[in-house]
C-alpha cells in the first residue's frame, strides 16, 4: 500500500505543472472585447494587432520581446508616428490577446506569424522593421531573408548577438522533461520575482502591470520556455553579416546597463556589420523601450537624420 500512495504521490507532483498551467485561463471574446486594435485570424492562430502614428506615410513594423507584450513598445511606437511612420504592432503568440498557438517557437514559428500579419494588413515591401530584445532576432532574421521588401532596420537591445542567461533558464532550455516540470513549478514565481513593484510613471506602471497579467494566462509559461529553446537560442551572425553584404540599412540601440543583453554586444555587432550605426542610451537598462522611449526617439531621430 505504502507502494502505492508513494507512487500516486510522484505522479501528481509530475503532473502538478501540466494541471496548474491547464487551471490558467485562456485568452477568449470577453478579455478581447473592446481593446484597442483588432484581431487577424492566421494561419496559426488569432493575433492582435493596431496601428499607431498618422494614416499615411511609411511604414513601420514593431515587433516586441519575448515576456512583455506589445504595450511595452507603445511609446516608441507613438514617437516613431511622431517622426511621420505609420506603425504597426502585434502580439507574438502566447502573449498580450494573441493565440497561444502551438508548435515550437522557433525562427519559422515567428516568421511565419510576421508573414501573415503584413499579408493581412497588405503590407508588401518599404518596411522599416523595428525589434526589441527577441523581436531584435525576429527582425533580424526576416530581413536577412526579405532584403527586398526592408527599407531599414532598427534593433532595440536585440537578442541574436550576445545574450546573459541564468542558470534557472539555461538549465530549463538545455534539459528536457525534467527542465520542462522546473519551468512549470517555478518559472512563473522567478518571473514574478524580477519584476518592479512599482515605478513613478504611469506608463511604466502599465507595462509592470501588463507584465504580471501574462503570468496569469493560459499557454505564457510554456511560450517562454518554447522561445528559449527556440528563437533565443539561435545565434544571428549569419543574418547580420548578410544584411551588411545587402547594404540594408540597421540601427542598433542598446542600454548602458542591460544585464541581459550586455553593452558588449555593440562591439560584437561592429564585427559582423560595420555599416551598422550603433547608439546607447546612459542610464538604461533591458526596460529602455518603456523607461526610456523619449530618449530612443532622440537616437533615432538623429540617426534618420543622417
Amino acid at each position: 500500500m505504502w507502494y502505492v500512495i508513494t507512487f500516486v504521490i510522484l505522479v501528481l507532483i509530475a503532473a502538478l505543472p501540466a494541471i496548474l498551467e491547464k487551471l490558467r485561463p485562456a485568452i477568449g471574446p470577453s478579455e478581447r472585447h473592446g481593446v484597442d486594435g483588432a484581431f487577424a485570424q492566421l494561419s496559426q492562430g488569432v493575433t492582435h494587432y493596431h496601428w499607431v502614428g498618422p494614416v499615411r506615410g511609411p511604414v513601420a513594423v514593431v515587433i516586441h520581446g519575448l515576456a512583455t507584450p506589445s504595450i511595452a513598445l507603445e511609446g516608441v511606437a507613438e514617437g516613431l508616428g511622431t517622426l511621420g511612420y505609420r506603425v504597426l504592432m502585434y502580439d507574438l503568440y502566447g502573449r498580450g490577446l494573441s493565440d497561444a498557438a502551438p508548435g515550437p517557437q522557433n525562427r519559422a514559428f515567428f516568421l511565419r506569424q510576421l508573414s501573415d500579419i503584413l499579408a493581412h494588413q497588405e503590407v508588401k515591401e518599404d518596411i522599416t522593421i523595428v525589434g526589441y530584445s527577441m523581436g531584435g532576432s525576429i527582425a533580424t532574421a526576416f530581413a536577412a531573408e526579405n532584403p527586398h521588401r526592408i527599407t531599414r532596420v532598427i534593433l532595440l537591445a536585440a537578442a541574436g548577438v550576445m545574450t546573459k542567461e541564468s542558470r534557472f533558464a539555461r538549465f530549463c532550455r538545455m534539459i528536457p522533461v525534467l527542465g520542462d516540470w522546473a519551468h512549470g513549478m517555478f518559472g512563473r514565481k522567478r518571473i514574478l520575482n524580477a519584476i518592479p513593484t512599482n515605478s513613478a510613471s504611469a506608463d511604466v506602471n502599465r507595462v509592470l502591470t501588463s507584465q504580471r497579467k501574462e503570468l496569469r494566462r493560459r499557454g505564457f509559461l510554456p511560450s517562454i520556455l518554447s522561445s528559449r529553446r527556440g528563437m533565443l537560442a539561435e545565434n544571428l551572425e549569419k543574418d547580420h553579416r548578410k544584411l551588411g553584404r545587402e547594404d540594408v540599412p540597421t540601427v542598433a540601440i542598446w542600454a548602458e546597463n542591460d544585464q541581459v543583453i550586455p553593452i558588449a554586444a555593440l562591439g560584437v555587432l561592429a564585427q559582423w556589420n560595420r555599416a551598422a550605426r550603433q547608439e546607447v542610451v546612459e542610464g538604461a537598462d533591458h526596460a529602455l523601450p518603456y523607461t526610456h522611449s523619449a530618449a530612443v526617439i532622440d537616437a533615432l531621430r538623429d540617426a534618420l537624420r543622417d
